[in-house]
């Protein structure tokens, strides 16, 4: 049984990551701001799976709750927020919150659990960060996308920090059918699809399951990687 932490495993990408690894008869812990969405959200009484409400933007708090987290196997840095909102008119309070939940909070996580993931264990200990294709290309939303740049480059930086010790890897998926595609103005979403080669978007299913094998079956030479989930819609 691997014992795995998961931000924002209540719904979208993280639920399906949830369900995966609850599958596989792994205990999952879910951080997640509130776990309102009981319409999605069937995890809160399950044996294998601890919910930890916390909002992930109150960056001086992360230490106690690293506290709360024993050994553990895997980290999935998965919480992220989009916000439709230009850099010319960006508030100063949304623009720090963006980068308190999208950079600052998954860096200051995998520090504060770095030697929680090095505890012996009969797995390899890994990190899975949920980047986006917003952090390969001049967003819109500018802090979301400088944020995930970062995000990108931390997941490099951790992996040579770590020596193989654990395994640090991300992906970076252009838009997903969940929620946060609501975020994208209509115009912008249609021409996103004309750049892609199937014509829609990605499922959280198919992100989820990238994100698993990276989690649990990929190669370790596989370290400090980003790899692309975007059909197409920016080739490299």
């Amino acid at each position: 049984m691997r014992k795995v932490v998961i931000t924002g495993g209540n719904k979208g990408i993280g639920l399906a990551l949830t369900e995966k690894f609850v599958e596989q008869g792994d205990f999952v812990t879910i951080i997640a701001r509130d776990f309102s969405n009981r319409e999605n959200f069937d995890y809160q009484n399950h044996p294998q799976v601890r919910c930890v409400a916390f909002d992930l933007t109150k960056i001086e708090q992360l230490p106690a709750l690293a506290d709360q987290i024993e050994a553990i196997d895997v980290l999935v840095n998965n919480a992220g927020l989009l916000q439709p909102i230009t850099y010319d008119d960006y508030p100063a309070d949304q623009r720090d919150y963006a980068l308190n939940l999208n950079i600052i909070a998954p860096v200051q996580l995998t520090t504060l659990l770095e030697e929680k993931l090095k505890v012996p264990s009969d797995y390899k200990a890994r990190v899975v960060n949920n980047a986006s294709i917003a952090g390969q290309i001049g967003h819109p939303d500018i802090w979301y996308g400088i944020a995930k740049a970062g995000l990108i480059n931390a997941t490099k930086a951790f992996s040579k920090a770590f020596q193989g010790d654990i395994i640090v890897n991300a992906v970076a998926p252009s838009p997903v059918e969940t929620d946060m595609l609501d975020s994208i103005p209509e115009h912008r979403q249609k021409a996103f699809l004309q750049n892609t080669i199937s014509g829609r978007f990605a499922t959280a299913q198919e992100v989820a399951d990238t994100m698993f094998w990276l989690a649990t079956e990929s190669p370790e030479y596989i370290n400090g990687a980003c790899i692309d989930i975007n059909n197409g819609s920016l080739p490299r």
